[in-house]
């Protein structure tokens, strides 16, 4: 079976995911996935295209050198926020009422309805996605599993599109062409996250999916197995550690690396972990200030409290508030803070729930990452995009092995006698030892190789902030280096989370 491979892009305002899957039929397998710093982003917008490529020319070069492929194109997410929702319908006269109705005519009657939606300004907007809502024939109304197979002598369809900026799209396009690689697909992501992270009896009884990522935080909700609405805030992860930054007065990467490693919302809920007090110091100038584990979870829980009342406030608008029977599903990067699922069901009274990507959909053996709730985009574009048979994101020629090649046998080497007539297999070119160190080969014909280039030097440390425990202003144990990365195993056990395990 034709394997083929898809490469995709999730473009956020703080990280550029980079994923790369093998489908074989309808087998799909994450074999690689890698997050980095993203630039030239904004509000999940690319808005300075040269900036946005650089990033992304280095993870393709990273992907290529690890797989040993060739990335000639890839799927990308577009933007989630400046997107509005608007209803489109249309409507065919089938000319032999007897004849079933196929597939191909509900993708006809799209099209028909996508083509003929007046845009308020052609030149500035463009449509992103649209998802059928309703389908008519001459005897019922229903979903599309319900027309396709029926007579009618006519079809109308009700559609959801999604418009958003045409400059958006441009500059995607932009960014690419000076990465190198083509557009291979352009997904709506909130509509393939929701196919990653939701099961069938989420999106069948109601469900709000709530995914908070950098700059943007977006709401999608589904009933009768439809999505039904969408809307987006430009508030995310970003604007809690902007809230650090300005509070503290610390730079980016220092209160991103606080609000990882000791960040949590509720601080009443922190238990013994509210009495622990956070040492900084400058090494340049010799000073420190301390922070109150609880004054940053105070820091944190405001924000949280506004992006939280910001998604119930458009739960309301869309008029299905009280028909969401499984309640909310939190996925994105912002779902792995500590008590924000408390939050939001103090806030609003439904069941919350952190929202990973279904294993059974996909395996991804020996893919660290994939399985987090920030990959639920990435999973979700893969999934959608595999759909299609005639998509692959490789250079043929990468799918190809090389041929084998023959070796010829290898003659034995003539060993001449040493001045005592005894056979050296080794001449003093050939073979040098260094005792205690390590064995040099020479080429045979007695040119020696060339010296491998130095190692460069290990870059120091920067010099800037360490972090110490103290409890009461007492100091306790280990040293924090500002280039933190990853969590502290066990931080949180004694915070009281009651959130869901993976």
């Amino acid at each position: 079976m034709q394997e083929r491979y898809i490469a995709t892009v999730d473009l956020g305002t703080s990280k550029l995911a980079l994923c790369v899957a093998k489908i074989t039929g309808e087998n799909v397998q994450i074999i690689y996935y890698k997050e980095r710093p993203s630039a030239g982003i904004r509000y999940n917008c690319v808005f300075n295209p040269k900036k946005a490529a650089g990033p992304l020319r280095a993870a393709i070069a990273e992907a290529e050198d690890e797989l040993q492929i060739k990335i000639t194109q890839v799927v990308v997410g577009l933007p989630r926020y400046n997107v509005h929702q608007e209803t489109a319908s249309a409507k065919i006269d089938r000319s032999d009422p007897s004849m079933l109705i196929g597939e191909d005519e509900i993708a006809s009657l799209k099209s028909i309805a996508l083509d003929n939606y007046p845009l308020s300004d052609s030149s500035s907007e463009v449509i992103y996605g649209a998802v059928p809502q309703s389908f008519a024939t001459d005897d019922f109304i229903g979903s599309e599993e319900d027309v396709v197979g029926a007579t009618s002598a006519s079809l109308s369809g009700n559609f959801k599109i999604f418009v958003g900026r045409k400059k958006a799209a441009w500059n995607i396009d932009i960014m690419l062409n000076d990465a190198g690689v083509a557009l291979a697909q352009a997904i709506f992501a909130p509509i393939a996250v929701g196919e990653a992270v939701l099961k069938e009896d989420e999106k069948t009884n109601g469900v709000a999916l709530v995914e908070m990522g950098g700059g943007v935080t977006s709401l999608s909700i589904y009933q009768g197995g439809i999505l039904r609405y969408f809307g987006s805030i430009p508030f995310g992860g970003k604007s809690i550690t902007t809230d650090i930054r300005l509070e503290c007065a610390f730079d980016d990467t220092l209160a991103e690396n606080i609000k990882l490693a000791f960040g949590a919302c509720l601080p009443d809920k922190l238990q013994t972990m509210g009495d622990k007090v956070l040492q900084i110091n400058d090494e340049e100038n010799g000073t420190y200030e301390h922070l109150g584990v609880k004054y940053l979870s105070e820091i944190i829980t405001s924000r949280c409290r506004e992006i939280v009342n910001a998604i119930l406030y458009l739960i309301q608008e869309s008029g299905f508030a009280d028909r969401l029977r499984c309640g909310i599903v939190l996925t994105g990067g912002g779902a792995n803070l500590a008590n924000l699922t408390n939050l939001i069901k103090e806030e609003s009274g439904y069941n919350v729930r952190v929202g990973f990507p279904l294993a059974r959909k996909f395996s991804s053996d020996g893919c660290p990452g994939i399985g987090e709730a920030e990959a639920s985009a990435s999973v979700g574009m893969v999934l959608e995009s595999a759909s299609d048979p005639f998509l692959n994101c490789i250079a043929e020629t990468a799918q190809t092995p090389a041929p084998e090649t023959v070796q010829e046998p290898v003659k034995e080497q003539e060993v001449a006698p040493d001045a005592n007539g005894q056979g050296n297999l080794f001449s003093k070119d050939q073979f040098d030892v260094e005792v205690g160190s390590k064995i040099v080969k020479t080429p045979s014909n007695g040119k020696k190789r060339a010296p491998k280039p130095p190692k460069p030097p290990k870059s120091d440390k920067p010099s800037g902030f360490k972090i110490f425990w103290t409890t009461m202003g007492q100091k306790v144990g280990s040293v924090i280096e500002k280039g933190f990365e990853g969590t502290l195993a066990g931080l949180y056990d004694d915070m009281g989370n009651n959130n869901e395990e993976k």
